[in-house]
């Protein structure tokens, strides 16, 4: 099974089922086909929680500029938002669970007539859906690596 990571808190948002879509600046399906449709390993990245980070995304929360589930997204990051440096609260360099990953979608499609302003979207984005979240029972210590790898354990087969 393939693994991808995510820093915190977003991964984090992906498995509270507050987060739907992953982005990035290239479409998987391209690459690796082969993924469009599979459940994949949901892995939190061993980078520290950035306090600005959790700020900003409080921001475009408040002005309906996130593709986040507000109500499931807000508890956590005013959690985060309180926690000295944001420590201690989410799990770092582990798997969290399991999502279908879908086929990407220009970040233009998806916001068009949205309201968004376009002069502020990375046009070269792409937004990678993740369904049917299976969280682990609990967190699986595990180093990442970027983009797709390898998930070494039984557990999430």
């Amino acid at each position: 099974m393939k693994a991808l990571t995510i820093y915190q808190p977003w991964a984090s948002l992906v498995n509270l089922k507050a987060k739907p879509y992953e982005f990035r600046e290239w479409d998987y399906s391209e690459r690796y086909p082969d993924l469009v449709g599979q459940r994949i390993v949901n892995h939190a990245s061993a980078r520290p929680i950035k306090p600005a980070e959790i700020a900003d995304l409080m921001e475009r929360v408040r002005e309906k500029e996130s593709t986040l589930v507000t109500e499931i997204a807000w508890p956590l990051l005013n959690r985060l938002s309180q926690a000295y440096k944001a420590r201690g609260i989410l799990e770092l360099s582990a798997g969290l669970g399991t999502c279908i990953i879908g086929k990407p979608i220009k970040v233009t499609d998806l916001f068009k007539g949205k309201g968004y302003d376009s002069n502020r979207l990375n046009h070269r984005m792409f937004a990678w859906p993740l369904t049917d979240i299976e969280p682990f029972a609990h967190p699986i210590p595990c180093r990442g690596l970027q983009g797709f790898w390898n998930w070494p354990m039984k557990e999430a087969a």
